[in-house]
């Protein structure tokens, strides 16, 4: 079976089992000819079943995406499926500290905040990478300019298979957004969503890391608790803005994460759009979204603020252009540098 193939076909999930169609059995043969075309046969209990076809559909559809200017030619044969799922082991053995980056609600810059604070990590030195684990709007692929980057598949000699991810400023990233079009709404039961983020966890060839961040979706939810439970989180930062609405929110993600059945170690709030100061105007401060209401709240509960984040043009142009500010503005790199100092000294130093 053509890897590179083998390895777009595992991002179909089979609606009724939740696992991908190459380790349910489905798939039978997947080749790619001399001449560049493709040749895949699906196999299914009933070839004329609602899923049979929907499935087979995908196939076509997912083929044609990556590879346009190859013929596909699928097959659907009615046999029993053989699933071939075989325990590997994870590949999160070799990453020294998880971080969990977390909001209650979207729109206060998550993945902004993820993404430089990654890099900033980086330019102390550190290995880092990024597993953008909000299946349903990943956004770490524009963050980092990697829009167009195919994952490669990798086969051990026990024929475990790795999945190689992007690198950007020196940092791996791995996104369901690199298997799926932009324009894509994910569709997706929760527990579909989770195997997706299974595979992105623990095939991917992290290799050693000092941390890795995962930018979780808005929210408490399904991944939330698979997260959770599948790995061990070293801590989590909290990121709102100040306005009263997004720190009612933050109170329900601080609580989960307290929870005592999770019990994982809050490293600090961020409080993100905390204030405008025109360039023209440089001792003026603006507090468009109120003032200080997520310190407020971290101080009534006990949890450190590790910075409040102001709004600054390059941020959101950084995002836009793929290129994190924190590399390249001076002004946005000082307020970044404080966290991941404050985020380092919170965790322990060895592993």
């Amino acid at each position: 079976m053509n890897e590179q193939i083998e390895a777009l076909l595992r991002q179909i999930i089979h609606p009724e089992s939740g696992q991908d169609i190459v380790d349910s059995g489905f798939v039978d043969r997947a080749d790619m000819g001399e001449d560049g075309n493709i040749a895949i046969t699906l196999r299914f209990q009933k070839a004329r079943d609602p899923f049979t076809q929907k499935i087979k559909r995908q196939v076509e559809q997912l083929m044609a995406e990556h590879f346009p200017a190859s013929n596909t030619l699928v097959i659907v044969r009615e046999a029993p499926p053989k699933p071939r799922r075989r325990e590997q082991q994870t590949t999160t053995n070799e990453i020294c500290r998880i971080i969990a980056v977390a909001s209650g609600k979207g729109g206060v810059g998550k993945s902004t905040v993820t993404a430089n604070l990654a890099v900033a990590l980086r330019q102390r030195g550190y290995n880092v990478g990024i597993l953008d684990a909000d299946i349903y709007g990943p956004s770490q692929t524009k963050m980092f300019g990697c829009e167009g980057y195919v994952p490669e598949a990798e086969v051990d000699e026990d024929g475990n298979q790795y999945i190689i991810p992007a690198q950007s400023l020196g940092i791996k990233i791995q996104s369901i957004g690199f298997f799926i079009r932009s324009t894509d709404a994910l569709m997706w039961r929760g527990g579909m969503a989770v195997n997706a983020l299974h595979q992105l966890l623990h095939q991917t060839k992290w290799g050693k890391l000092d941390y890795l961040l995962v930018d979780l979706p808005p929210g408490t939810g399904d991944i939330h608790l698979s997260i959770i439970n599948e790995i061990k989180i070293s801590g989590a930062v909290i990121v709102s803005t100040p306005q009263q609405i997004a720190v009612a929110d933050v109170i329900r993600g601080v609580e989960m994460f307290r929870h005592e059945q999770v019990n994982i170690p809050i490293l600090g709030i961020v409080e993100n759009m905390a204030w405008f100061t025109p360039e023209e105007l440089p001792e003026n401060r603006y507090y468009l979204f109120g003032k200080g209401g997520a310190s407020r709240y971290a101080t009534e509960v006990g949890v450190d603020v590790l910075g409040e984040v102001p709004i600054i043009q390059s941020i959101m142009e950084g995002s836009d252009d793929g290129r994190p500010a924190g590399g390249y503005d001076a002004r946005v790199e000082e307020y970044y540098a404080e966290i991941a100092a404050k985020v380092v000294d919170k965790l322990p130093t060895e592993c």
